[in-house]
């Protein structure tokens, strides 16, 4: 869990820097894909976690 909200601050900050910077469109995408990544570990990790319980 603590590498989700690692990864949650990292595309928190990497769209605020990109969203203020003019020219910094590849640190905003960056972050928007890194925002991405972290739902998608949240979910693997939950669905794993639910399927090996059993």
């Amino acid at each position: 869990m603590i590498f989700f909200y690692l990864l949650l601050i990292v595309a928190v900050a990497l769209i605020i820097v990109g969203s203020t910077l003019g020219g910094a469109l590849y640190l905003l995408s960056t972050g928007v894909l890194v925002l991405i990544a972290a739902v998608l570990y949240l979910g693997v990790n939950s669905v794993a976690r639910r399927h090996f319980a059993h």
